[in-house]
């Protein structure tokens, strides 16, 4: 058995009994000063596609940036895939790649082909098509998927789809966004991004998607959404329901300069990474500066870390995210400034 002693778990320290790859007990620590080593759960990233010059459109270097992954604290992310040719989603998500050093991949997103132009965003209008249910089921190991529910052929797929359904890249209005979520639809993908606002009179997909309770996927780092808006879906969706994601794309961990993702020209200044008609073209951040970024707005440090953790476990029906008996161990030790110094993954620990 494996003791984690003396860490700080959201104000109190504590040791962290692991034994087999699970947390046997977190106890009120014995020592007797307080610790400058904090503990939190091991982040899982739903919409995650490239990072250091890789894109998981391609099918190849999944390893690598599920390392990548890890070293950031995420334990389990589904890559996923751009609006590319349903042969090139099918090549890219026909296996699993494991690795022991990196973070799980659980299953693959895919954000598109099934998409509405209007809102199309950085994808590939080349590819774009209606919701194909028996094409949709061919492709193998798929976790979740990002559908317009306006589009012919939507709500057939979403009553039949066996993984959860995102609603995303939509111009849907809100009584078609509350026929999707009575077929099934679980959350909105990137939530404020490509898809018709919130309005008074016109609530669409956000206002439906707070009425009936479903799960919001956020980019929250600083750029994709206004500190006012990311604290509003706080209120509106809660911990339980609001979901952190990074939405990395290729530039991810590497200088500003010019790339191709998801077959796009994209360019990254500061940072930023938009097509060459100022669309914003996904994130080059990571999910655990999200979670840092929703403190900093003022979000309660526990909740931040659960909306990246055990809310999308949640949401993919995954008893995981939580420092509790009984659960994986999966966790992240930083110092005081959250500089990452250790993740454990399934009771395993890996430096950095």
């Amino acid at each position: 058995m494996d003791i984690i002693k003396n860490v700080l778990l959201f104000g109190e320290n504590v040791d962290i009994e692991i034994s087999d790859g699970k947390i046997v007990s977190v106890q009120k620590s014995k020592c007797g000063f307080e610790s400058d080593m904090c503990v939190y759960p091991g982040l899982f990233d739903i919409h995650c596609h490239g990072m250091l010059g890789l894109d998981t459109s391609d099918g190849c270097g999944i390893e690598e940036m599920s390392r990548f992954m890890l070293s950031h604290g995420v334990v389990d992310w589904c890559p996923t895939t751009m609006t590319v040719s349903i042969e090139q989603i099918k090549a890219a998500t026909e296996k699993i790649p494991q690795c022991s050093d990196g973070a799980n991949v659980v299953g693959y997103h895919l954000e598109g082909p099934y998409i509405n132009m209007k809102y199309k965003g950085a994808q590939n209008p080349d590819f774009i098509k209606n919701p194909n249910i028996e094409e949709f089921e061919t492709v193998k190991n798929v976790a979740t998927v990002t559908i317009a529910p306006e589009l012919d052929g939507a709500m057939d797929f979403i009553k039949k789809s066996k993984v959860p359904v995102c609603l995303g890249h939509t111009d849907c209005d809100y009584d078609t966004a509350i026929e999707a979520i009575g077929n099934g639809a679980a959350c909105l993908t990137h939530t404020f991004n490509a898809m018709p606002p919130i309005h008074h009179r016109n609530p669409g997909p956000i206002g439906a998607a707070a009425e009936k309770g479903i799960y919001a996927q956020v980019i929250c780092d600083g750029f994709h959404i206004h500190k006012a808006a990311v604290l509003a879906l706080y209120k509106m969706f809660g911990p339980e329901r609001m979901i952190l994601i990074s939405d990395n794309v290729r530039p991810a961990g590497l200088p500003d300069g010019k790339y191709d993702s998801g077959g796009l020209d994209v360019t990254v200044v500061n940072g930023e990474a938009r097509l060459s008609d100022g669309t914003i073209a996904g994130s080059t951040t990571c999910l655990f500066d999200c979670v840092k970024k929703a403190i900093e707005f003022g979000i309660p440090e526990k909740e931040a870390f659960r909306m990246a953790s055990e809310t999308p476990y949640n949401m993919m029906s995954m008893k995981k995210g939580k420092i509790e008996a009984g659960y994986p161990a999966d966790m992240i030790i930083t110092d005081r400034e959250k500089n990452i110094k250790s993740v454990v993954k399934g009771g395993i620990r890996f430096d950095y």
